[in-house]
């Protein structure tokens, strides 16, 4: 049996909205990926929030953070030194300054290259995210981390961690833009894995030196990842609206 013969028994048997379904989830599946992230973030972070309600949930977060820490000794981190200090160069990927600093530059290489829409998106998605954390922040008012626990100086409150937020909204909006630009799967794959990574590094840095739970680190993570793939779900969508437009416009033409 070949795959045309395949297909066209699926066909036969399949009702006209499986049929649909099949075909989007082959020709969009980037989009329903985003969907996705979007929906499994969005669940992810309420069931987080609401465990902050309940005090019995907070044993998995102490015991990460003391696992972290030497024996008998909470305010030194384990391993060799050059860690620590590798850590809290690292955790700066994610910090305001940083990612300001970066985006300046993407910006301004975007613009220079006229992808004006690409550079409204990294705008608004870091705005964005420094509203998501600071708002976010405003209504929970968690308490950091007790001092003894902390290596790097915090500001506000802990849930969620703004690092994480900010870096997994910033490094993934970019890592699709330049995935965009590629051909390859491999290139692509190679990119969003390293924007991916990224995120990771400075959530996993903000744990390791004390500065937020492991619960806040997840939420960042949870919203920033929604917030990144709904930008890129609203860029897309407003490319594919141009290109039929465009497309309309040109049979209009042509029949005229």
């Amino acid at each position: 049996m070949t795959l045309s013969d395949l297909r066209r028994r699926l066909a036969d048997h399949l009702p006209p909205l499986a049929i649909r379904v099949l075909h989007l989830a082959r020709t969009e599946a980037a989009a329903l990926g985003a969907f996705l992230i979007i929906a499994l973030g969005s669940l992810m972070f309420l069931e987080l929030a609401e465990d902050l309600s309940e005090e019995g949930d907070h044993a998995l977060d102490l015991w990460v953070l003391s696992a972290l820490r030497a024996p008998g000794n909470p305010g030194d981190p384990i391993g060799p030194w050059w860690v620590q200090e590798g850590a809290v160069d690292l955790t700066s990927l994610g910090g305001i300054s940083v990612l300001s600093l970066f985006t300046l530059l993407a910006v301004s290489y975007l613009l220079l290259q006229r992808h004006r829409g690409a550079a409204l998106r990294l705008v608004v998605g870091l705005i964005g995210a420094v509203g998501l954390s600071e708002g976010l922040k405003a209504v929970f008012e968690r308490e950091r981390p007790p001092a003894t626990y902390q290596v790097v100086e915090t500001l506000n409150a802990s849930f969620p961690s703004g690092h994480a937020l900010l870096s997994t909204v910033f490094y993934l909006s970019l890592g699709t833009l330049v995935a965009q630009g590629l051909k390859r799967r491999r290139e692509k794959a190679w990119v969003l894995g390293s924007a991916v990574s990224l995120a990771l590094i400075v959530g996993i840095t903000r744990v390791y030196l004390g500065a937020h739970w492991l619960s806040d680190v997840l939420a960042g993570w949870c919203v920033g990842g929604a917030w990144a793939m709904s930008l890129w779900l609203a860029a897309w969508a407003l490319e594919r609206h141009g290109r039929r437009r465009a497309a309309r416009l040109a049979d209009s033409e042509a029949g005229a």
